[in-house]
């Protein structure tokens, strides 16, 4: 079998898979179009985010067998038409879970001790106690969206923590021993921490708006290590604004490209939310990286790699 690798990844994947005794071609310059033009021949592609996987592309795969996606949403995939045509899917959620929670925790102690002020205050020759003076997590209720293997490991982060975790999720029945699901309703009354989990779908673009935020009971923390396009950034700083959410840290943006290779190419381009959220020292941002650890880019090739043998070996 040819696979085609189209974006560069832990060197075990292509060692591994040569081993096991496919033949791996590496081609991380080409156009789309260029890729489209040679497709054909190939079984599989190894890709993280370069380019969509749309109908068109899949059409002129015509030997196309799977699709190995080196991170964890399937967004960049036409996976309807794609399962359609019989190919097969390998995404590794488990393989960076560990990862963005750690992350999603590291964000909360940071912003409710107040760690990137104070780190600045010092270096700028102030010392300023009380001004940094943080809170707890400890006696708080954290609320998470989207329980599946990202909400998973970081509910299982909290353990040692004297707090409440509750999760909200489309599906039935899947809480655990580290958190209570509950519906909505309940998740707006008690939560102060809120973190999301979700993947990418219609339901989620745009999920957190003015109205939802709205409805809860208190003012609360926004976490978001998962898509940038679920929180409408207007609506966030409005709230930062009027105190309704108290911080945010935030991994992703609304306004990162599909690739999540970047933001804009010029000021020029920058929406004035985004200017205003840069500007709040309530906030912290990291660019895409909550899943980004050395250790996860062994263990995402190391997935894939595995998928592909219990399938295909």
């Amino acid at each position: 079998m040819k696979i085609l690798h189209l974006d560069t990844n832990h060197t075990i994947l292509l060692d591994q898979l040569n081993a096991l005794g496919f033949q791996n071609d590496e081609d991380y310059t080409s156009t789309k179009e260029e890729i489209e033009s040679k497709i054909a021949t190939y079984d599989g592609i190894i890709i993280r985010s370069r380019f969509a996987i749309d109908k068109t592309f899949l059409d002129k795969a015509k030997s196309l067998k799977f699709i190995g996606r080196v991170g964890a949403g399937l967004e960049n995939i036409d996976t309807q038409y794609a399962s359609a045509q019989g190919i097969q899917l390998f995404n590794a959620p488990e393989g960076n879970r560990n990862a963005v929670g750690e992350h999603t925790l590291g964000m909360i102690l940071s912003l409710f001790n107040k760690l990137n002020q104070g780190n600045q205050s010092v270096r700028d020759g102030q010392w300023l106690r009380e001004t940094h003076r943080g809170i707890e997590l400890d006696g708080k209720t954290v609320g998470i969206i989207g329980y599946g293997n990202m909400g998973r490991a970081f509910a299982k982060k909290l353990r040692g923590f004297n707090v409440e975790v509750i999760c909200y999720d489309i599906l039935e029945d899947i809480e655990d021993s580290n958190a209570t699901q509950v519906e909505l309703q309940e998740l707006f009354e008690k939560t102060d921490v809120l973190s999301l989990h979700t993947p990418e779908t219609p339901k989620t673009i745009g999920m957190i708006n003015k109205a939802f935020i709205t409805k809860f009971k208190k003012p609360f923390w926004l976490i978001n290590t998962a898509r940038g396009k679920s929180v409408v950034t207007k609506d966030l700083v409005e709230a930062l604004t009027q105190k309704k959410i108290l911080g945010a840290g935030l991994d992703v943006l609304e306004y990162e490209k599909s690739s999540f290779e970047n933001l804009f190419t010029s000021k020029k381009e920058m929406p004035d939310a985004f200017a205003k959220l840069l500007k709040m020292d309530n906030v912290i941002l990291s660019p895409h990286v909550a899943g980004w650890t050395v250790e996860s880019k062994e263990k995402l090739a190391q997935t894939i790699v595995d998928k592909i043998k219990t399938k295909f070996c």
